[in-house]
């Protein structure tokens, strides 16, 4: 959500301090309890927050409470008013989604990857996504089979792609590659794709995913990240976008071994020239004696 807290008019030689104003603000929220609340914006009449609520689902009430509320500062005679309300986002709506499947002329909604069923995940970070065992290590890769399991809950699975897991994907052409991104050099965040069976399936996941940070807790704290979902455009995960990858992974992996047997018959021909180098020169050696 976002507040507003407008200050008193009479204010001179008075601070206001940001901590002292989110105090009241947590107060006044009671029994819910903020999970993010930050100064976006702070000028002479107002300052603006940013907040977040830990359960989206009290959100409007919680916007309820806390729109028309009046707040007390040690100090100041006069009341602070606050206004709330709840942040707009650009998350997709089942309008967008069934809009552009239905009026692109180069979709066949009776095909898997051609209709809305899939998603699009940027932004997570990839010892999220691995075995526990292997978190500290380096050069980590993402599980499909965990990414996969996370999503079952939503509905029955078709097939998920991770494409940092393929080391071939990157020498394919963007058009096929599923790389939308360029911001993972350093192997901390990765994207993915998920296909679900049935329409239901995506819609429960997008509906979930509304508005949310991605948070893992652990025994003693929690953390989260920003991550972006959207439904995906460009039928990566069509039948035909997968056989066009496979077609050209096949293709990288033959150039691969016969780059590989070339350098491995230039490495023998060169032991061989220097074997018959070692004996021509004791063969000289033998014959000056």
């Amino acid at each position: 959500m976002t507040i507003s807290v407008s200050l008193p008019v009479n204010k001179t030689g008075k601070s206001i301090s940001h901590l002292d104003v989110m105090e009241k603000l947590s107060a006044a929220l009671k029994p819910d309890k903020f999970f993010v609340l930050k100064a976006s914006k702070s000028t002479l009449e107002f300052i603006r927050f940013e907040a977040e609520l830990e359960d989206r689902k009290k959100l409007r009430s919680a916007t309820s409470r806390l729109d028309g509320a009046t707040l007390r500062l040690s100090g100041f005679s006069e009341s602070f008013r606050v206004r709330a309300v709840e942040a707009k986002d650009d998350f997709p709506t089942r309008h967008d989604w069934d809009s552009f499947f239905r009026d692109a002329s180069n979709m066949d909604e009776m095909k898997a990857g051609e209709r809305p069923d899939t998603i699009h995940l940027t932004h997570l970070p990839i010892r999220w996504f691995c075995p526990r065992h292997m978190e500290n290590e380096e050069n980590v890769k993402p599980s499909e089979s965990i990414f996969k399991r996370i999503f079952e809950k939503f509905g029955s699975v078709r097939i998920v792609d991770i494409p940092v897991c393929d080391p071939y994907r990157n020498k394919m052409n963007a058009d096929i590659n599923g790389m939308k991104t360029f911001s993972y050099e350093h192997g901390v965040l990765f994207e993915a794709y998920v296909q679900f069976d049935e329409y239901v399936g995506f819609v429960r996941a997008m509906d979930d995913f509304r508005g949310m940070k991605l948070v893992r807790k652990f025994v003693d704290k929690t953390q989260a990240i920003n991550i972006n979902v959207t439904f995906d455009k460009t039928k990566h995960l069509s039948d035909a976008q997968i056989l066009r990858r496979e077609r050209v992974r096949k293709r990288l992996i033959q150039k691969a071994q016969t780059e590989e047997e070339e350098r491995e018959k230039k490495k023998k021909d060169e032991l061989e020239r220097q074997e018959r180098e070692r004996l021509r020169f004791l063969g000289s050696q033998v014959k000056c004696q």
